[in-house]
């Protein structure tokens, strides 16, 4: 990424006060994202404000801001090679939407040498975010680390069918979103993941069988990249 000379503290939260927009809340809402302190600043503009931008220091002030937008923003200037464990586990604990989780995890968190072990640890705690960024930590994996050895996926499988039966409606979605993002990444894994929703799909609960279905439809079909869960 090509870099530009670092806006300030102070400018960034400027640029971000100015696109503040009340509509872009409503529209927030409407999808389920309803953090403390939002701005309703769409994607589009919070990427543009972070293109060229690698700060870890502004990274840390944009998040202590509590700003909905501001931790996005965070998450995309940040530095993965200076992320440490104790920020990873502050974060986690300040998650208060599905988007601001998985933006995190995905822009950010799977990039470091913290993400593998992380994926196993989140999953095991109990509250809905922090157990969801485990999952997206696995999807983001999946995605990103082309050349991570199928036994790390391998190992995510048991803790995906434990925990399929969490019926909290986003922890489910990124279970499902882990499960078809590993089976995406070749032929044995996708094996592998097949076999595994037909082992959730097993349990008698709603909730595994709509995972397990959806995820062997997804994995069912010709090679395509895997969609977000969203909401």
């Amino acid at each position: 990424m090509m870099t530009r000379p670092t806006p300030t503290f102070e400018q960034m939260l400027a640029q971000l006060n100015l696109l503040a927009n009340p509509a872009g809340i409503a529209a927030q809402q409407r999808f389920g994202i309803r953090p403390a302190r939002p701005l309703g600043i769409s994607m589009p503009q919070v990427r543009a404000l972070a293109k060229g931008v690698r700060d870890h220091p502004l990274a840390l002030q944009l998040w202590q801001t509590g700003i909905h937008e501001a931790r996005i923003l965070a998450s995309l200037v940040d530095d993965p090679k200076l992320v440490t464990l104790d920020q990873m586990e502050t974060w986690v604990q300040d998650f208060d939407a599905w988007d601001v989780c998985d933006q995190v995890c995905s822009n950010l968190f799977d990039r470091t040498v913290f993400a593998v072990d992380r994926a196993h640890a989140w999953p095991e705690r109990q509250p809905e975010y922090v157990r969801r960024a485990g999952f997206v930590l696995m999807a983001g994996l999946a995605s990103h680390r082309k050349k991570e050895p199928d036994e790390t996926f391998l190992q995510f499988l048991p803790l995906i069918v434990h925990y399929s039966t969490d019926s909290r409606n986003f922890v489910r979605k990124a279970v499902n979103w882990a499960l078809r993002g590993i089976g995406k990444r070749n032929p044995a894994l996708r094996a592998a993941a097949i076999q595994t929703a037909n082992q959730i799909l097993m349990i008698d609960s709603p909730t595994t069988h709509w995972l397990a279905r959806d995820a062997l439809r997804e994995l069912s079909r010709p090679e395509r990249s895997t969609r977000s869960p969203g909401r």
